[in-house]
């Protein structure tokens, strides 16, 4: 089969021929039939400081997938050959204490596809049947493969409920893109969000963002009064954090009324000091960190979204055959991009 594989300790990935995956008694094959680019994908790709320490080479990457099954283990009894799927990129041991008392999705021993073993850059993958959802029979590919991605907003959106309530989203990256669909499906009364992309800031409007502010065209000052004009002086219900910028961080914890909720997604790129009794506690603001989707009760939860009505489809915004991942991941570094999906 055909894969990418990071194998050298540099930019870039590896287009390869290699043998197909063989499923064990447990695992299912998939053939891949989308698989999109993911932030940490970049990482991997640029080959940063954190990839450097994290992933160990060769190794054939990417975790957002969906597929089609053609093979199945002899004790595989819920997936058939045949079956269209996505897959829960963190498999959990099931044996420590958050996964013995519900909290699997913080999971001390978890692995990640594409980072601890093979992962969806390829014509096919094997994965325990443990991990895969069926989809709708009648969803693309394009958007199968987003689940994976899309529960990540849906447990920084929905950690409370938002019927009613005014929201601001600091980060538009795809990620924050579906928090602003998901929180319009949800009931959310406003939706305000922030980003450095004119590009993306356009998306979000689309996808339901009541109010867009630039980041790049207004100090941190203006934009925070500009935000207490818009709201009265009163604050947002809720504030989801997806970029991890410092200066957006900021704008969230400021920005929320007291008594508030902060959910935090983005992963800043070092520390970042707050006024913590001035900016947390004496707000009263409760704070909820997104490590993933909880297993699996966020999966089951975007199915009811998308029966609502959930609107992804404005955030993929380039489709590319895997031969031409390069100009995925040069689009992706850019920003000027929602999602890209790659078809093996």
């Amino acid at each position: 089969m055909k894969a990418l594989l990071k194998i050298k300790p540099e930019k870039g990935l590896t287009l390869m021929d290699g043998p197909d995956p063989k499923p064990g008694p447990y695992d299912v094959l998939i053939r891949v039939k989308a698989t999109s680019l993911c932030g940490t994908d970049a990482h991997i790709y640029n080959w940063d400081e954190w990839a450097s320490h994290r992933v160990h080479l060769p190794r054939i990457i990417g975790h957002e997938m969906f597929g089609e099954v053609v093979e199945v283990g002899t004790e595989v009894s819920t997936i058939n050959v045949g079956d269209r799927v996505a897959a829960e990129s963190h498999l959990t041991c099931g044996l420590c204490f958050q996964c013995r008392t519900c909290q699997a999705h913080v999971c001390k021993n978890y692995r990640i596809l594409g980072i601890d073993f093979d992962g969806s850059y390829a014509e096919y993958v094997s994965l325990p049947e443990r991990v895969l959802w069926k989809t709708a029979p009648d969803l693309p590919p394009e958007l199968g493969c987003l689940h994976e991605p899309l529960g990540n907003a849906v447990d920084a959106a929905l950690a409370e409920d938002l019927t009613g309530h005014t929201v601001l989203v600091t980060g538009c990256g795809p990620t924050g893109l579906f928090a602003i669909a998901v929180a319009r499906t949800a009931g959310a009364a406003q939706i305000i969000a922030t980003d450095i992309s004119e590009y993306r800031l356009q998306l979000a409007t689309q996808l339901g963002a009541d109010h867009v502010f630039n980041a790049n065209t207004l100090t941190p000052e203006a934009l925070g009064a500009a935000l207490s004009d818009l709201l009265g002086g009163e604050g947002v219900d809720a504030a989801l954090e997806m970029s991890g910028d410092p200066a957006a961080l900021h704008l969230a914890f400021q920005s929320v009324k007291n008594g508030g909720r902060v959910t935090l997604f983005g992963i800043p790129r070092g520390q970042v000091c707050f006024d913590l009794p001035n900016e947390i506690i004496f707000k009263g603001i409760r704070v909820y960190g997104v490590t993933g989707r909880r297993l699996f009760g966020t999966w089951y939860r975007l199915a009811g979204l998308f029966k609502a009505g959930l609107n992804i489809r404005p955030v993929v915004t380039h489709t590319i055959p895997m031969v031409d991942f390069a100009k995925g991941f040069d689009l992706v570094n850019s920003g000027q991009c929602g999602k890209v999906v790659m078809v093996p």
